[in-house]
């Protein structure tokens, strides 16, 4: 009996039919279907199913909002209410903040450096000892005023950049070349914010703060890695995006902190507050917001997603400055940041993306294996099948608990990988055996005309709070 077959008697058990074709799962119960694309080998976990059917049949007593549309990528595993993996489409009346939790806009982020492996290969330790102190030991000088954040949370981007203190990092930083960068930071036209819903101790005071958490990497699967260009997948493409074999970029996987935290736990609590007294809760944990509470949510979340643009945006500042100090050169360019934890308004509903990320028609995404695997930047198709979106990384093998009991790996064959941390647990927790292959990932959602790819990169060095 294969391992689906039993599967299939398992979900049957519970009232769900499943079947499988051309490596898409269908899932059926009751009034509720769910998609999933997952290539063999990749297995298909029970409790994801059961999490993506919960998040499919979401309804609001008392309203007219519903699901549209549930799918999941081939990322696909359990979270903590709502499974990694999953985009959900709702009627514009719907919000469902549970979805996305309290990581608010965690996303991804490339850039180049400008430099090469054969430039950069010999100051390799100077480069660890920098970046390490910057990103690991908290050694940075990022000033921001009570003015800034209201301009941010209440204007945006542009208007934050124009209102930094010419203070600390702020000193030294182009200021054409950001406010060229804003247009490559995906979604962020979408978004709108209320400073009233932001933490009251970013007012407090009048003059200069330093909030703890801005320019932070955070814990968990978030890092920041120096990356090799591999190989050249879609030579026009990486021409564009002025990329080459054998060129340093830097991604950055990182989130809103303790923003992101702070919004997502009182409005989810405030979604199960609001829940009307004459029904039960729902026993998933997933409580809708309809109308005007929808759209309060949205104002708050707006603040935990312009955070979280600008945390990503002050790391790669940081960076900048320390590979400039060593190399005497900045040529680096912003090639995409992109969100894959958030709610958007698109194509006339919202589209939820719990570990998804957005993949319409020529837009850049961004797909990570693991430390000790290659990473893919990719072109978007568009496909409505899948509601516009891709995968978000590789997705988890096993669980941290899990991999807790394993011993770190300490390298990898043909990788040059190097991970620095901290935390001795970190290189257990996020070990690449604890990730799916990435190969499979990215060929099954090139066959299901979701992406092209265009470069492959290999990790080089790391950091992992």
């Amino acid at each position: 009996m294969s391992t689906f077959t039993r599967l299939q008697k398992r979900l049957s058990r519970l009232g769900i039919e499943s079947h499988f074709n051309n490596d898409v799962y269908t899932l059926n119960k009751e009034n509720t279907t769910a998609q999933v694309l997952l290539p063999n080998p990749l297995p298909l976990e029970e409790k994801a199913v059961e999490q993506l059917l919960n998040f499919a049949s979401v309804n609001m007593p008392n309203s007219q909002g519903k699901v549209c549309a549930a799918r999941a990528t081939p990322d696909f595993h359990p979270g903590a209410i709502a499974p990694v993996g999953s985009i959900v489409a709702t009627t514009p009346d719907l919000i469902i903040p549970a979805a996305i939790g309290t990581d608010i806009n965690c996303g991804m982020r490339l850039f180049t450096t400008g430099l090469s492996y054969e430039q950069v290969s010999e100051q390799k330790a100077s480069i660890i000892a920098n970046l390490k102190s910057v990103l690991l030991q908290d050694e940075r000088d990022v000033p921001v005023t009570p003015t800034s954040f209201q301009a941010l949370f209440d204007e945006g981007i542009a208007a934050w950049i124009t209102a930094l203190p010419q203070q600390g990092l702020w000193n030294n930083v182009n200021y054409a070349r950001l406010r060229t960068e804003i247009d490559k930071i995906s979604g962020h036209q979408l978004i709108t914010a209320d400073s009233k819903y932001a933490p009251e101790a970013f007012f407090e005071k009048r003059d200069i703060i330093r909030p703890a958490s801005l320019g932070t990497v955070g814990s968990g699967n978030h890092f920041v890695e120096l990356q090799i260009v591999d190989e050249i997948l879609d030579r026009h493409l990486a021409y564009q995006m002025g990329l080459h074999k054998d060129a340093i970029v830097v991604m950055i996987h990182t989130g809103s902190r303790d923003v992101g935290f702070y919004i997502g736990k009182r409005w989810q609590d405030k979604a199960k507050a609001l829940w009307p007294a004459d029904h039960k809760y729902p026993q998933s944990g997933l409580f809708g917001l309809a109308d005007d509470n929808a759209e309060n949510y949205l104002q708050a979340m707006g603040v935990a997603a312009r955070y979280a643009w600008i945390n990503r945006i002050v790391i790669t500042e940081l960076i900048r400055k320390s590979l400039s100090t060593l190399f005497h050169q900045d040529n680096s360019q912003l090639i995409v940041d992109i969100s894959h934890n958030i709610i958007l308004p698109e194509q006339g509903m919202h589209i939820h993306r719990k570990g998804a990320t957005p993949a319409y028609a020529d837009q850049i995404a961004l797909i990570p294996g693991s430390m000790g695997d290659y990473s893919y930047l990719a072109m978007g198709k568009g496909n409505p099948d899948w509601l516009w979106s891709c995968s978000h990384g590789a997705g988890r093998a096993e669980r941290r608990q899990t991999m807790r009991n394993q011993k770190a790996e300490s390298n990898q064959a043909k990788l040059p990988w190097q991970c620095i941390t901290l935390k001795e647990e970190r290189m257990r927790e996020e070990a690449p055996a604890a990730y799916k292959p990435i190969t499979p990932v990215i060929e099954a959602q090139e066959n299901a005309d979701m992406i092209q790819s265009v470069v492959k990169l290999k990790p080089w060095i790391t950091f992992k709070c």
